[in-house]
């Protein structure tokens, strides 16, 4: 066994299982000395818990890092991406640059979001600004669906406030958080259907900041016709794409699963919108993905023993805008199914008269989110396909030619172990570019978000994904 990797995982996946015995590693228990542990988000805080957690070795490493929630809980995500902004718009830099109603110009990927109970009476008074907006509220500290509906009317989170005479909103449960966003309810259609972009991307260091862009995502479509009636709001076969509820409709086909390829969706829209536009739309998600990495890597616990493979959900507007809205914590990997309390709780919002179990069941989302923990569960054979090659590359980025891990090399791959992944954004790479500027612009591309040159007192200002 020298010189093999030991390998454990509290997450008993074949996708996983396989990869790891494809290249020869062993399985170990916990309690021996292993190498490469690929553990749920809980296991992750008992590694690193200040009362249990213990030192790890040069020769250990795990797939998340200590503080992924910075990234993939609802309002502290929306918290980090304010705060960046904030920060911008404090050094001068043009990025943070508003327009004449105030809004942000590069910035502007996440809807109008509040924290409740804080932020109620700033929430209410927007609210009145746009009476007839529909609002989605989710609690910050959980996934599976629980607790997710929608709104049109102040009287419909009532029963959320303790005192509605003083405005004052406190949840059910004094512990228990929510984030309120402005829904996007002009979403592209797709043969009349709401979709979303489902994709991969794996970080092996904060700072300096280096990700991957996996290039194998896909689209998830629901299987009723979208409309944004208010007599709709609470059919989520009509607004939520999660495999877990659309599984269930009349329509779902179980061949395909109701998915595209991202690349079926990209040769869709250069047919019908045109190839620049298309262009366009894709740089724009890759800047959001990268922006709110780095709106959260001051604050990320960079430890060296760590990497993460991140799912985006990218929901696109009707004006080919991409949006990304809260981050929920995923619990999509934890064995077991829905419980009685929470399938008690969907089903007067999801209209299922089926029970809504298995995994897919503990993600219930709308629009675009970021999963610490994005699900290895299949429900096709090319779902099946796709996930055992995603876990592949990642594995020959993270543990390089199958070897002990060493966590002091300086995790920058030779481009031929990338596989599927390419490379988004390297901060070494860009700094050694130039000292403000951050990366080299695409030859012929415009830049920034918008499709215009950003300008600093006369200086151009390139794009910082790519």
């Amino acid at each position: 066994m020298a010189g093999k990797v030991k390998w454990v995982t509290d997450i008993e996946k074949s996708v996983l299982i396989n990869n790891f015995e494809k290249r020869g590693w062993v399985q170990v228990t916990e309690n021996e000395d292993w190498n490469f542990y690929w553990m749920s988000v809980q296991t992750i805080r008992n590694v690193f818990s200040v009362e249990t957690g213990y030192r790890l070795s040069d020769d250990q490493i795990v797939n998340h890092f200590p503080n992924h929630y910075e990234l993939t809980r609802k309002d502290l995500m929306v918290k980090n991406i304010k705060r960046y902004r904030k920060e911008l718009e404090k050094e001068g830099s043009p990025l943070a640059e508003k327009d004449e109603s105030g809004k942000y110009l590069y910035l502007d990927f996440v809807p109008v979001t509040y924290m409740l109970p804080a932020d109620y009476n700033l929430f209410v008074e927007e609210f009145r600004k746009s009476p007839s907006s529909t609002w989605i509220m989710k609690p910050c500290g959980k996934a599976q669906g629980k607790g997710i509906f929608l709104i049109n009317k102040l009287s419909q989170i009532k029963k959320w406030s303790r005192d509605s005479k003083t405005s004052s909103f406190v949840t059910q449960s004094t512990k228990e958080a929510y984030v309120i966003s402005l829904y996007i309810n002009n979403p592209l259609l797709i043969g009349g259907r709401k979709f979303d972009l489902r994709l991969y991307v794996l970080v092996s260091t904060y700072r300096p900041l280096r990700c991957y862009m996996y290039k194998l995502g896909f689209c998830r479509f629901c299987t009723v016709k979208y409309t944004p009636s208010t007599s709709e709001l609470d059919n989520m076969f009509v607004h939520l794409t999660n495999v877990a509820i659309q599984k269930h409709g009349e329509d779902y086909n179980h061949i395909h699963g109701g998915k595209w390829t991202v690349n079926n969706l990209r040769l869709y829209l250069e047919s019908t919108r045109g190839k620049e536009v298309t262009s366009k739309l894709f740089d724009e998600i890759h800047w959001i993905i990268v922006q709110s990495l780095k709106a959260v890597a001051p604050v990320m616990n960079n430890d060296k023993h760590c990497f993460e493979c991140y799912g985006y959900d990218i929901i696109i507007d009707d004006k080919l805008k991409p949006w990304l809205i809260e981050v929920p914590v995923s619990h999509d990997l934890v064995p077991g199914h829905l419980t009685a309390s929470l399938r008690s709780c969907l089903a007067p919002n999801l209209r299922l008269q089926a029970r809504v179990g298995g995994e897919e069941g503990r993600r219930t989302r709308t629009d675009a989110q970021v999963n610490a923990s994005p699900s290895l569960t299949s429900s096709t054979a090319n779902d099946r396909i796709l996930k055992y090659n995603l876990i592949n590359d990642t594995l020959n980025i993270a543990v390089p030619n199958g070897e002990i891990p060493d966590c002091k090399w300086n995790k920058s791959p030779p481009k031929e172990v990338l596989g599927n992944y390419e490379i988004l954004y390297d901060e070494e790479l860009a700094q050694g570019d130039g000292a403000e500027r951050e990366l080299r612009s695409r030859p012929g591309q415009s830049l920034g978000p918008k499709g215009s040159r950003l300008r600093d007192a006369g200086r151009t200002v390139l794009t910082t994904w790519k």
